[in-house]
């Protein structure tokens, strides 16, 4: 059976670690990007089912990247975020996440 693709979207290379060391130790595939150039690349180039997305990214933030994912695919989009205001988990399950962590 082929490994679930997960890519893994964050500024910070010890989160994208952290997050990746976890989720290979499970069983699944990751790719990583530190902002939303990377991450389309990335989702144009592999086969992704999942995307773990931070909402503070340089550039573009993680919001505009959702909105962007979203107008292409359905796709699963897990927020993770320090962000813990209902107010900010509001606007991440309404631009299209399907969780916000």
């Amino acid at each position: 059976m082929e490994q679930p693709n997960i890519l893994i979207v964050d500024d910070d290379d010890d989160i994208r670690s952290l997050l990746a060391d976890f989720l290979e130790q499970n069983g699944f595939k990751t790719y990583q990007a530190i902002n939303g150039r990377e991450m389309f690349s990335v989702l144009d180039s592999k086969n992704i089912q999942l995307v773990v997305l931070d909402l503070n990214l340089p550039e573009v933030d993680g919001i505009e990247l959702c909105k962007q994912i979203r107008l292409k695919s359905h796709m699963p989009i897990i927020m993770v975020t320090a962000k813990t205001s209902p107010i900010d988990r509001v606007v991440g399950l309404e631009t299209g996440a399907d969780d916000y962590v």
